[in-house]
């Protein structure tokens, strides 16, 4: 599956100096829902392979074993991505996150399709799909506080934050800053403790002045990202904002 992410200058959608926010992935597969085109079936496919593990978390949390819950979502990507399912996206899911969550309640309310499904395309799906890691996310949640479709938007809330930090390592990695990136890692989010900057900053041979500035640089790359990652999900520039204060307030 090319994880192509469209272009990327485009989704910075709130800027007016960036390219037409249109181009988008989820704004192509929106503006397509009723005459569908190869396109945006692409893009479609993309944003479902990046995100889809939110929606294991949802069929798993509604009471289904794992195994049980990699069919119906097999099942599921299977229906989603045939043409006539972006007829799926109307005016009141203009976010993908939205979009996705009723589609599949539509889908596990009519479980008779998911298994008809199944048997249809004999438990493949065109996308790849890493259940082991998609459970091991689930087991870790404490799901017995949250109802399925909280745990929904805090799953998907992560994998939001996960892809821009993995966008993030690559970019670091291509200027040859791997080794310290891993180290800095874990503060793009937390604080540096006080009493760890100077040795941190000895660790990867620098000075706790540049440290700081090495961390806040990376946070805002890492913010400017995010803000990518939720442009592709939304079908207005207008929606990125709101989705981006709909994503912290999920870990309240």
């Amino acid at each position: 599956m090319n994880n192509s992410r469209g272009d990327s200058s485009s989704a910075r959608g709130s800027h007016p100096s960036h390219a037409p926010f249109a181009t988008t992935q989820w704004s192509m597969v929106y503006a397509a829902s009723h005459s569908a085109t190869p396109d945006s079936q692409i893009a479609l496919a993309t944003l479902c392979q990046n995100y889809w593990p939110p929606l294991y978390a949802y069929v798993r949390h509604q009471g289904h074993q794992a195994a049980e819950a990699q069919d119906l979502t097999q099942a599921f990507f299977l229906e989603l991505l045939a043409k006539d399912r972006l007829a799926w996206a109307d005016e009141s899911r203009g976010r993908f996150r939205a979009f996705l969550l009723g589609a599949l309640k539509h889908f596990l309310a009519n479980e008779w399709r998911a298994r008809a499904a199944i048997k249809r395309g004999g438990g493949t799906v065109p996308l790849s799909l890493d259940f082991a890691r998609a459970e091991s996310q689930f087991a870790a949640e404490p799901v017995d506080d949250l109802s399925p479709e909280r745990l929904f938007e805090r799953r998907w809330a992560t994998a939001l934050i996960e892809r821009s930090i993995n966008r993030l390592a690559d970019e670091q990695a291509a200027a040859g800053k791997t080794e310290s990136f891993q180290r800095l890692r874990d503060y793009l989010i937390g604080a540096v403790p006080d009493e760890g900057q100077a040795n941190l900053a000895q660790e990867i041979g620098t000075t706790p002045g540049a440290l700081k500035v090495a961390i806040h640089r990376l946070r805002k790359r890492c913010r400017e990202l995010l803000r990518e990652e939720i442009a592709q999900t939304v079908a207005t520039p207008e929606e990125v904002d709101d989705e981006l204060r709909s994503l912290f307030r999920a870990f309240e």
